[in-house]
């Protein structure tokens, strides 16, 4: 381990349950282009990645679409069309948890 723990730990690849998997059809960050909505992408990738859905995140920043949702802080993370989150950047884990909990 580096010293202070100044490297990151690398997240294993976590087994979903396929049905979890089936539910997932698209995953959209909403946001201004800003460097929180640009990490907050990055963070939505990772956990799609480490938990194997194989979903591309989409990223728009387009006002009128993001008006559609009716949300007013960003970034905002969308899950087969309902708003999951907004107005604050997750943690990787905490995107996981949202996922699981897709219905």
């Amino acid at each position: 381990m580096a010293l202070f723990d100044f490297m990151k730990k690398t997240e294993e690849k976590r087994p979903v349950d396929k049905a979890l998997i089936a539910k997932i059809k698209s995953v959209k960050v909403l946001g201004a282009g800003c460097k929180n909505c640009h990490r907050q992408l990055e963070n939505v990738k990772k956990a799609l990645e480490v938990m194997s859905i194989p979903v591309e995140a989409e990223y728009i920043t387009d006002m009128a679409k993001i008006a559609e949702y009716g949300v007013m802080s960003m970034p905002v993370i969308v899950v087969n069309e309902k708003v999951v989150s907004q107005g604050r950047v997750l943690k990787p884990s905490e995107v996981g948890k949202l996922l699981m909990e897709v219905k």
